[in-house]
Parts: C-alpha cells; structure tokens; sequence
C-alpha cells in the first residue's frame, strides 16, 4: 500500500475501467481459453513440476491482464469519526408527582437525584456521544437537563411511545443514534395501555436502536381506589333499559367490598358493591331505565378510603343524552272517517311514530243479541290507557270523539294533568268535538287553547271556506307549509275548501291562532281553526275542522300539492312533543366539560312567540350544584340575532345544572320559555386514572428494542449498550492507479517471456 498523504487518512481500493460488462466477460473468456489451451499442449509433459511451473506462469500472465483491464486504483479518502447521538428523555406526566415510595421523595425527584449522582458517567460518555434532553408528557419537548431542577409533573397524558418516536426523528441532522434512555414510571395513557402490542412493537422496532428504561416508583407505596373506566353509549331512549359498565381499579388496599354508586345529577339511580383485592379490577353493570328526555350528567363513584394516595379518581363523569325512539301517540276517535283515516295512515308510514288507534264504534248502552265474548270488537281499555300508560305516550289526539258515553270522564282530570306536566294533546272537531262533545267546563277544556260552548249553544258551521294565515301563523313551525309566509298563502290558496268547522266560545289569551276562518268571528276576533298554546309544561293545539284530509288526496285531484297535509301534520307533530329544533328557548354550554377555574361560556338563544329572533330580550340563566344550591344568577340581552352569551365561574368540581328563562324588556311578565342545559366541571386528565407504575411496560420496551432496565433508586448510571460511532466520509479523496505504470507492463511481459523461455528448452514450441 503506498503511503498515505498527510491530508488523506483512510483509503479504499476501486476500480476504474470505463469497458461495459459485456466486453470485460469476453475478455475474461478469451483468458480462460488461452490458458485451458496451454494445459492441453502441456499434456505429453512426463514431469508434472515441469508442467505446474509453465502453467502458473501463464496463470499468472492471465491475471495480471485481467487486472490491466479493470484498471485498479487506491482511493486515498479524509474522513472523520462523527459522534452518534443518545436520547434522554424524562417523564414529567402527573403520576410522577406521585411518591416513589411510602412516605418517601416523588417519582420525578427520584429521577433528579440520579442525574445529579451520575453527573461524571454522564460526562464521560458525552465524550463519544451527544447527548438530546427531552420532557415528555403529552408529547416530547426538548431541553436540557437543567431544566429538571424546576420541572413540574403536570402532564395530564403520557404518550410514551409517541415521545420516542418524536425524539428519534427529531434529533441533529447526519447523526445516528445511538440509543435512548427512559426515565418513568410506566403510566402511560396512550398506545401502551393494552400492553405491548405487535403494532406498537413494530413502532418499537422502526426505532433501530436500543432503548434503555428506568422504572420510577413502586407499586407498594401506592394506594388508591378509583374508577378507572366508564362505558356507556353517548345517547340512550327514554323509557327504554339502558346498561353503563364501570370498572373500578385497586391498588395497595386489602380486599374488601366497596360500593359504587351510579347518580345523575347528585340523585341516586343506582348502587351496587363491587369485591375487590389489591392491584385488581373489578367491573359492575348498573341497569337503569331514562324516564325522561334531556341531557343529564352521570357520575360513578366509589367511597374514599382511609389512606389513599389519591382521591381525584373516586368519582367519573359522562354526559348522557336521553332521546325519544319513538314518538308514541295515542288517537281515540268517535268514529270511522276519511280525516282519522289520513291522519292515522300519515303516522302509520312515519317509522318514527308508534301509534296505538282506538275507534268507538258502540256504548255499553248499545243493545246487541249477541255476547260481548262473541264480538270481534275489544273493549276500550279505558282504565289502562288513561292510568297505567298514559305517561308513556308523547301526544293524546281527541278526534271527533265525545267522552260521555264511554265512561271515561272520571280520566279527563289524568289527561290534564299528564298536558300539565309535558304532554301534548290535540282536539281534532268534528260532530263530537269541542262544545258538541260537551267539553265545556271540563278538564279538558282548561288545557285547549280555545273555550268551548255549552250544551244548546251553536257549535258547528257547516259552510266550507278556505283557512286564512294569521300573522303569528306566518312564523309559527306548524304552518311553515312553504319557504317562506307568502309561499304559504299561495299554498293554502291552492287548496280544496274545508267542510265546515266547530264553533267555540273565545280563544285563551295565551293561546296563538295560526288559521281563521276568512269571516267568521267569535268574541270580536277571527275564529280560530288551528290554535296552539302552551299548558304548563305542555302543549296543546285545536283543530276546529274535520276535513283537514282535503289537503291530501282531493288537493291532488284538482292539481295541487298533496304533500302539503303530510307537511302541516308532521309539522304540528313534532311542535307538540318538543322537537328541539322547534323551541322557543335554547341553552348550550361551549363545552361539556370544563376545566377546574375555566371560565364557562352558555349561549342562550330566544325566539319569541312568532318564532322570530326575540332582539333585545332579558335572559335569565340560574346556575345549580347538584344538591340544588345557587351558584349563580346570569343576566343578558339578546342581541340581533336573538342570543345572549353568559358566562361564569364554578368554584368548585361538579355537575351543573342550568334553568335559563327570558321574557321581552317591554313584556316582562310574558315569558318565552324555559330551557335546562348542564355542564360538568373536572379534571379532564386520563393520568391519574391509573398512575400505578408498569415495571412490565417499560422491560418489554427494552427487550423489543434490545435495550436493558433498571429501576431507580440508582447511584450511578449503569454500563450502557450504545451504537458505537461510524466513520463517515466528509472530506476530499483522490485516486492512484495501480495500473498506469510501466512495471506493471513489465511483469506482464516477462512472465510471458519466461514462460516462452521454459517452453522452447523443454521442447514444447
């Protein structure tokens, strides 16, 4: 090898012939030729030295061409040792605020304290590596190691496999690394938590180094019950069973049973016990049944234990949305029509309604020569439909149907009371309705929005007429029968007339009328054929025309829309039970959940009566704890687009309840309404859930990545497996040619001569 010029210190060999490969291979095959026919001519040789000799001088030639034609050279290189690079990174994730041990430093100081003690080994090894400091929680920061003299352990996730993957890539560019170095407990909240699974050890293994961990903590000095998870859909339907799964996680206490206690908004809906031991789970299934809609805040709980570490993670909240399967309408008419069949049909199609349909066809008085057991016709099951089910349904349709006959009178005061506390009622007319049904002075008749006539008095105009659209119907939901009012009037012009309507005495100053008659008036006003009002907590509508079914089939038989009485219905529908899209008042917190000293921002939205933006209207938004206390009394203004944001502060943890109500500043006593939302307040961290230390977690990491684990206290920092630096090329090169020279030629030739020599003495030639 020649000597390497001082600017140069590593070299390589290379070979610099610019012949294809081709042209090379048969020039190679030409060589063997010439020397498989040299081994033939030299077959009547009798002494084998002799033909050994003639043979490896022309082997000998042949090699030294071949080498010619390759052009070797020496390349002469300046390169430099670049130092890989090691990983540090430190958890600062809450768990490891935790203790270390019983009555001992924190998880994290335990950490400190070993930086401080291996300050020397870690110099030393700086001298071959360099070293990257990280944080790591949520995901990695780097920094240096001084930054662990103020560290605080506040992460609220650990993402530990995220954190090695950051640090991996995110190191200084052309270094290897060489190695990472972990130090934490194992808490990990993010892909480690079922373990270590084949996904996350091929991201382990894509790391192409080892990683070293250090085990921060012990099981043993931790002792904390909690629930550590709590399954349950985020909505469920009313009156339908609902199952919620809560697994409860103990650590350092004995084995014991401990209730667990399922609330929604501070009151008990169900308890059980859970048995329990020491670093096990336990799983507990509350079966409940939602009695009303809404959305409400359920919390799982277990009792704080004497002794417990920890006492954030006895109690875990969920938001739970109550909704409606199936609107369930009871409809009772008089009698067989064409209108209580084409609003039964309408109902029947709508696979959101299941609607039970009575038709009272006779009276106990009705003679018959047969036996009640031999008719086909069931009793009317007044006693359970009026009692026992009666709450079970969202709307009750009165149509042309007279309550007399058919002894249910003494019901009258349920159905009342059932519009009173948030049900729908709805009196179609007909010949059996309103005053001819003898209604007035009923219970009923406080919940319609019109007053009824007395018995003699003229209850039925049997002249047809087209409904007029009054001004609160041209905003009111349930005749939004087009785009917009006018498009509605040219609607209802369009259609059939209706056959008559029930008269009725006065309308309720509360109530609405959405349709009048054209001309006929009752009390000094427009007689109402549709009438809405609101009945406590309900809602109640009248319907003085039984041919509201012209609107359907007989509309599309002299060309108009006959979707328009599909339309009207299910409007009025989904008015009466509430549709949240159709109420007048709406409250929603920015967040369901906040964080403990977050401010809490509601945004209340008004519509006054005609459903416009209520501008200018006073809202009131009463904020309560779940034991029912005031924590705050909220007042705004709607602005133009009728919402009014409030916000305040809880002071405390806990579910929260708010009952907003607005009226307009120029009508204080009429209230538009009043809505309930709610929002939690809690810590939202998933990190003290379960922050028990996970030696496992942290030696499987090891093994997958062939690195190795030690668990802290440690003195000193242990002999490392570290990749050991490369050399990498980064300076100038130059190539010598081996070839290029004449002695080089000149052996090639006296090689050939020799063996020319020896063969012409030995008499092969």
């Amino acid at each position: 090898m020649p000597p390497a010029p001082p600017e140069f210190n590593d070299w390589t060999v290379a070979l610099g012939t610019s012949l294809p490969g081709w042209a090379l291979a048969l020039l190679i095959a030409g060589l063997g030729v010439a020397f498989y026919r040299a081994s033939r001519g030299l077959a009547r040789e009798p002494r084998p030295w002799r033909r050994r000799l003639l043979l490896s001088l022309r082997l000998s030639a042949s090699v030294l061409v071949a080498l010619l034609l390759l052009e070797p050279a020496i390349q002469l290189l300046q390169v430099r040792r670049v130092k890989n690079r090691v990983a540090v990174l430190v958890d600062v994730s809450e768990s490891m605020g935790l203790p270390a041990r019983a009555g001992g430093p924190s998880r994290l100081d335990d950490v400190r304290a070993l930086f401080q003690q291996a300050r020397p080994a870690l110099d030393a090894l700086a001298e071959g590596f360099v070293f990257e400091f990280f944080t790591f929680a949520e995901r990695a920061t780097p920094g240096t190691p001084a930054v662990l003299d103020t560290a605080a352990a506040d992460g609220r996730r650990s993402d530990l496999v995220g954190a090695l993957e950051a640090a991996a890539e995110g190191g200084a560019a052309g270094r290897k690394l060489a190695g990472l170095l972990v130090f934490s407990d194992g808490a990990d909240t993010e892909a480690l938590q079922e373990g270590l699974t084949p996904e996350v050890r091929d991201r382990l293994e894509a790391l192409d180094a080892p990683v070293h961990t250090f085990l921060a903590g012990s099981a043993d000095a931790l002792q904390d019950l909690a629930v550590t998870r709590v399954q349950a859909d985020a909505f469920a339907f009313v009156r339908n069973a609902l199952e919620v799964d809560a697994t409860i996680r103990s650590h350092g206490l004995r084995e014991q049973e401990v209730p667990v206690v399922l609330r929604r908004e501070g009151r008990i809906v169900a308890q059980t016990t859970a048995k329990i031991g020491a670093g096990e789970d336990a799983t507990v299934t509350f079966r409940f049944t939602p009695d009303t809609t809404g959305k409400f805040i359920y919390s799982v709980s277990v009792p704080v234990l004497a002794g417990e570490s920890l006492t954030t993670n006895n109690q875990r909240t969920f938001m739970l949305k109550v909704i409606r399967d199936r609107i369930r309408v009871l409809q009772v008419a008089g009698r067989p029509s064409w209108d209580e069949r084409f609003l039964r049909g309408l109902f029947k199609r709508d696979p959101n309604v299941d609607l039970i349909s009575f038709f009272i066809l006779r009276t106990k008085q009705d003679d018959t020569t047969v036996a009640n057991s031999e008719l086909s016709l069931i009793p009317f099951p007044t006693d359970e439909l009026f009692t026992k089910q009666l709450k079970t349904f969202d709307l009750v349709i009165f149509q042309n149907f007279d309550y007399y006959p058919y002894e249910v009178a003494r019901y009258l005061r349920n159905v009342a009371d059932y519009v009173r506390d948030g049900g729908a009622f709805v009196m179609i007319g007909g010949e059996k309705s309103f005053g001819a049904g003898e209604y007035q002075g009923t219970y009923i008749e406080d919940i319609l929005p019109v007053l009824v006539p007395g018995r003699g008095a003229l209850s039925e105009d049997p002249n047809p007429f087209v409904p007029r659209l009054t001004d609160e119907g041209r905003r009111h939901p349930i005749t939004q029968l087009a785009r917009h009012a006018a498009g509605t009037e040219q609607v209802l012009a369009s259609l059939p007339e209706l056959e008559g309507m029930n008269l009725v005495r006065s309308l309720r100053p509360e109530a609405q009328v959405l349709l009048a008659h054209p001309f006929l008036q009752v009390d000094g006003q427009p007689a109402p054929v549709v009438a809405v009002s609101q009945i406590g907590r309900g809602r109640s509508m009248a319907v003085t025309s039984d041919s509201t079914w012209f609107w359907s089939l007989p509309a599309a038989g002299q060309g108009s829309d006959r979707r328009v009485y599909d339309r009207f219905w299910t409007n009025a529908l989904r008015w009466l039970v509430r549709d949240p899209d159709l109420t007048t008042l709406r409250v929603r917190s920015r967040k369901d959940v906040y964080q403990p000293g977050e401010k809490v921002e509601l945004e209340v939205a008004v519509r006054d009566q005609d459903y416009g933006a209520a501008r200018g209207a006073r809202v009131k938004a009463e904020v309560l704890a779940t034991d029912g206390s005031r924590v705050a009394l909220l007042e705004g203004t709607a602005g133009e687009d009728g919402v009014a944001t409030l916000e305040t502060t809880p002071p405390t943890p806990g579910a929260y309840k708010v009952i907003a109500s607005a009226s307009m500043a120029e009508r204080p006593d009429t209230s538009l309404g009043q809505e309930v939302g709610v929002f939690a307040v809690r810590r939202t961290s998933v990190e003290l859930l379960d922050p028990a230390p996970r030696p496992a977690i942290l030696e499987a990491i090891a093994e997958a990545t062939k690195g190795s684990h030690h668990a802290l206290p440690l003195s000193n920092l242990p002999e490392l497996d570290l990749v050991d630096p490369e050399i990498v090329e980064v300076g100038r090169k130059k190539s010598v040619d081996l070839w290029d020279r004449w002695g080089f030629i000149a052996l090639i030739l006296g090689l050939l001569s020799t063996e020319w020599w020896f063969r012409r003495r030995w008499g092969h030639l």
